[in-house]
C-alpha cells in the first residue's frame, strides 16, 4: 500500500524526537497503521541543521508554504508553535486538504473554534495528544476511553517547569527566585519563563481538556489565571505542617451553574496520589460518574515523550483516512452539532477551600476578631494554626483553613480582616481542594 506521505513544520526538540523516533520504530508503526507512515518533506529556517538531523532522508526547505501546497504530502505536523503563521499554516494545510497533527497548545486554546469548524467543513482531521501532557495519552482517555462518562472535573499537574519549582522549593526551602535560576541553569526553565510561572501554559491546557470533557467551546480568554511567583517559602512550609502539599493545578469542573476553568497554586492533602508527584512530572486526576478517579502520570514534555504522542496521531490518522469523516472521533468529543453553551463561571462564584495566612500582633481578642468575621460571612474553620512569637517579637502568623465558601466571600473578608488594626499587611489567600 502507498506510504503516508507527512510534512513536518519544525525539526526543533519536539521534531527532532519525532523523526527520529519514527524512523527507529519504523516496523513496529507500520504493523499498526497498517501502513507505512514517512516524513518526505521538512521546514524549517535553519536549513543546515535540518538536513543534518534528516541525513537525506527528507526533502529540507526553509519555507512552510512550500509544504502545506504540496499536493503530495496527506499530514502535516506543526511544530512552530505560537499564534501566527502557525494558524495560517494549519488553516492553509486544512484548505488544501491535509489533516493536521498540533502540539501548539496555545493556537488551539485560542483559535481551536475556528481551526476545528474549517477541519469539519473540509473532512480532514486535526489531532493534538501531543499539546497537553506530552507523553501522558490524556486527550485519547478523555475523548474516548472515558467516553461513557459523566466528567464531573479534573485536576492536573500540567506544567513540569513549575513543578519542579514548587517540588524544590519544599524540598530545599527555598524562596522562588532563587529555586527559578536553579532551574533555568538546568534547562527546566526557559531564559522568559513568564508562560509557566504564570500560569498561562497550564491555563491553555486546561482550556483544551474542559472542552473535550464538557463538549464546550474552547475559551481561553474566560479561564483564571494565577502563576506561583508570588509564592513564599513560608506558606509551603506551613501547608506541610497541616498535611498538605502546594502544587499548581489547573482545574475544571462541571457545577449546576455552568464550567469552573481555573490555574492556581492549591493545597492539596499529602495523602493524594497527585500531591506526590515531583520534579518535572505531569499527572492528571479525572473524576467521571462512572468510572471514579482515574490517574494519568508520565512526563510532559521532551523531545521523545512528545514524540510518543504526535506519532500516535499520526497512527490514527492513518487509520482513519479512508473513513467516512462522519464516522471519525470528534474533534472535542462530542459531535459538532452537540456542542453546548454551558457558561463559564466567573471566579467571584467557583465554590472552594481556603488557606489565609495573617501577621498579627501577639495579644488576646485578635483571633476571635478574625473568626467573627468569616462567620459573619457564613465561612466555617476547618482548621487552623498559631505560630509562637520569635524572642523578643510582638507579632506572629496565624493560619487559617475554612470550609468550602465562594471566593466572593472570602474576598469579602479578607478587606475586612485586613482593615484590623492588629494586622499587618495583606492576608495571603491560596486555595484547598479535597479532590476525593
Amino acid at each position: 500500500m502507498k506510504p503516508i506521505k507527512v510534512g513536518l513544520l519544525g525539526i526543533g526538540t519536539v521534531g527532532s524526537g519525532t523523526f527520529n523516533v519514527l524512523k527507529r520504530n519504523q516496523e513496529e508503526i507500520t504493523r499498526r497503521a497498517g501502513r507505512s507512515i514517512e516524513i518526505a518533506m521538512v521546514a524549517d529556517l535553519n536549513i543546515e541543521r535540518a538536513r543534518e538531523l534528516t541525513n537525506g532522508v527528507a526533502e529540507v526547505v526553509n519555507d512552510a508554504n512550500l509544504v502545506v501546497n504540496n499536493p503530495d504530502i496527506d499530514i502535516v505536523i506543526e511544530l512552530i508553535g505560537g499564534y501566527g503563521i502557525a494558524k495560517d499554516l494549519v488553516l492553509k494545510a486544512i484548505a488544501n486538504g491535509k489533516h493536521v497533527v498540533t502540539a501548539n497548545k496555545a493556537l488551539l486554546a485560542t483559535h481551536g473554534n475556528e481551526i476545528f469548524k474549517a477541519a469539519q467543513e473540509k473532512g480532514v482531521m486535526v489531532a493534538f495528544e501531543a499539546a497537553v501532557a506530552g507523553g501522558i495519552p490524556i486527550i485519547k482517555a478523555l475523548r474516548e476511553g472515558l467516553t461513557a462518562n459523566r466528567i464531573q472535573w479534573i485536576a492536573g499537574i500540567i506544567n513540569g517547569t513549575t513543578n519542579f519549582i514548587l517540588s524544590e522549593m519544599r524540598d530545599k526551602g527555598l524562596d522562588f527566585g532563587a529555586v527559578l535560576k536553579q532551574a533555568q541553569a538546568l534547562g527546566y526553565a526557559e531564559a522568559d519563563p513568564t508562560f509557566d510561572i504564570e500560569g498561562v501554559d497550564a491555563a491553555h491546557k486546561a482550556t483544551i481538556m474542559a472542552s473535550i470533557a464538557y463538549g464546550i467551546p474552547m475559551q481561553f480568554d474566560k479561564a483564571y489565571v494565577e502563576g506561583i511567583t508570588k509564592l513564599e517559602a513560608s506558606d509551603i512550609r506551613y501547608a506541610e505542617d497541616l498535611g498538605y502539599r502546594i502544587k499548581l493545578l489547573g482545574i475544571t469542573k462541571r457545577t449546576p451553574e455552568g464550567i469552573e476553568l481555573r490555574v492556581h497554586p492549591t493545597l492539596i492533602p499529602e495523602k493524594r496520589l497527585i500531591a506526590n508527584v515531583e520534579g518535572a512530572m505531569n499527572a492528571v486526576l479525572v473524576q467521571g460518574d462512572a468510572v471514579g478517579a482515574t490517574l494519568y502520570y508520565g512526563k510532559g514534555a521532551g523531545a521523545e515523550p512528545t514524540a510518543s504522542a504526535v506519532i500516535a496521531d499520526l497512527v490514527d490518522i492513518t487509520r482513519l483516512a479512508t473513513a467516512d469523516p462522519e464516522h471519525r472521533v470528534p474533534h472535542l468529543a462530542f459531535q459538532p452539532a452537540a456542542i453546548s453553551d454551558l457558561p463559564i463561571l466567573p471566579m467571584a462564584e467557583i465554590v472552594t477551600s481556603y488557606y489565609l495566612r495573617m501577621h498579627v500582633e501577639d495579644k488576646p481578642g485578635v483571633l476571635a476578631d478574625v473568626t467573627r468575621i468569616l462567620a459573619d460571612l457564613s465561612i466555617s474553620i476547618d482548621a487552623m494554626l498559631q505560630k509562637e512569637p520569635g524572642e523578643g517579637e510582638t507579632r506572629t502568623d496565624i493560619i487559617i483553613l475554612t470550609h468550602q465558601t465562594k471566593e466572593k466571600n472570602i474576598i469579602a473578608a479578607i478587606e475586612k480582616i485586613e482593615a484590623l488594626a492588629t494586622v499587618t499587611g495583606s492576608v495571603i489567600k491560596l486555595r484547598l481542594e479535597e479532590l476525593s
